[in-house]
């Protein structure tokens, strides 16, 4: 079978990387819109679609990258190897700002910090022999684990989990589940990890605590995570991390919806009757999902079931909005932006989260202050774009624009040249 290309997953992929940009790089994070922030515990903003559409927007992407669903060693080390890929990427970001080298410090140590992110990303994303793919990953891997582990003060409370780490992780389950089961299985194998992690959750009293609860700080999760991640969690001293262990699990169904939406994308059957069952299937799951909330609160951090199938609904129901219309009616016009940022997501993950800890590192004398430091990043903001807005709140979204502009133009050399960048 030839692999199959969607142009409106890929744009689905861009609106989606392309709000993940702008909610993390405010020009100023005392000063933001509601829906451009995370729901402080229950509940679920904008922001909080970003992270399990990505998850869902992978597990319908493995169907169509593996349509054969041929499975033999060297399938299986290409699937163990990516997910060992994007693991390290991820744990890069939380190492960036950790680097030491010698007593360097200022200018000098952030260009040492800037020849090991090319490095790094260079052994994790190019294209190598699988052998040496699997040695740069396993290698990366090792490292990171020894500096987490060796009491050197500096690596003492790396942060281990992140969005990347859970992708992978996500990747290599739901990969397997595709290449080695059914989708009565896979059905089943979603609705018991669902069930399963909501009785875990509501059932199992939290040791040291008391009852089980579903508080911040004070839930099983949290205290599982205590446990194994102690001193590498979240922020390096809170008791609970949002991209956790426990929370991983009901994570993996966010992949399988996305598998089952992408095998009934292969289906030889009108395209139209795809469309139709894709937003049937997207509405039951919102109904589904809201029904949950009243028993187990949507929410984000603790990534409960009821968030999973809510927004699992809702990106369900936006692909299949595009799909009709990108791909069933082939009107593509508007969303050549989106198709831009959509098929190279892994070197705007990957980069756009360290430029904003390079530019902190830049600090000089303010010129417009006698006496005052500032970095770089808050100087351009400051100076740069905040005076043209009297709304705080507008000008830190411009300043997210302004970012976002910036990509745009580098995506779209990358896109005009065909520079596809991938783990």
């Amino acid at each position: 079978m030839v692999k199959e290309r969607l142009i409106s997953l890929d744009v689905f992929r861009g609106l989606t990387i392309l709000l993940m940009t702008i909610v993390n790089n405010p020009g100023d994070w005392g000063n933001v819109f509601p829906p451009l922030l995370h729901a402080e515990w229950n509940g679920c903003t904008l922001t909080d679609l970003v992270f399990p559409f990505f998850i869902f927007i992978m597990g319908v992407a493995v169907p169509l990258a593996m349509p054969d669903k041929r499975y033999d060693d060297t399938t299986f080390n290409k699937i163990l190897v990516r997910s060992l890929r994007m693991l390290c990427l991820g744990i890069f970001f939380n190492y960036f700002g950790k680097i030491q080298l010698f007593d360097l410090t200022g200018i000098p140590l952030l260009i040492g910090r800037l020849i090991i992110t090319i490095g790094v990303g260079y052994a994790l994303m190019g294209n190598f022999s699988s052998k040496l793919k699997n040695i740069f990953a396993f290698s990366i891997l090792l490292i990171y684990l020894f500096l987490a582990y060796s009491g050197i003060e500096a690596y003492h409370d790396a942060r281990l989990p992140g969005v990347l780490q859970r992708i992978a992780v996500v990747y290599f389950v739901i990969s397997l589940l595709y290449l080695k089961t059914t989708q009565k299985t896979q059905i089943i194998t979603g609705v018991l990890l669902l069930f399963g992690y909501w009785a875990v959750m509501t059932l199992i009293p939290v040791p040291g605590i008391g009852e089980a609860n579903l508080e911040k700080g004070t839930n099983l999760a949290s205290w599982l995570d205590g446990v194994l991640l102690k001193g590498h969690m979240y922020r390096g001293t809170v008791t609970w991390d949002p991209e956790g262990l426990l929370s991983t699990i009901p994570s993996i169904v966010n992949g399988i919806i996305g598998l089952l939406i992408g095998q009934l994308l292969q289906l030889k059957v009108a395209k139209k009757d795809i469309a139709q069952k894709m937003a049937l299937a997207g509405i039951a799951l919102i109904i589904a999902g809201q029904i949950w909330n009243l028993v187990f609160p949507i929410n984000k951090s603790l990534w409960t079931s009821s968030y999973v199938l809510y927004t699992t609904g809702l990106a369900t129901t936006t692909l299949a909005i595009l799909y009709y219309v990108i791909d069933i009616a082939s009107y593509q016009k508007g969303f050549k932006l989106f198709l831009i940022w959509g098929v190279n997501p892994m070197i705007v993950f990957f980069t756009s989260q360290i430029i904003p800890q390079a530019l902190v590192m830049v600090e000089f004398e303010n010129p417009h202050k006698t006496g005052e430091k500032i970095n770089l990043l808050k100087y351009l903001y400051e100076y740069g774009i905040a005076p043209f807005f009297s709304n705080p709140m507008l000008a830190s979204f411009a300043g997210a624009l302004v970012y976002v502009g910036i990509w745009t133009f580098i995506l779209w050399l990358f896109y005009k040249n065909k520079l596809i960048f991938k783990v």
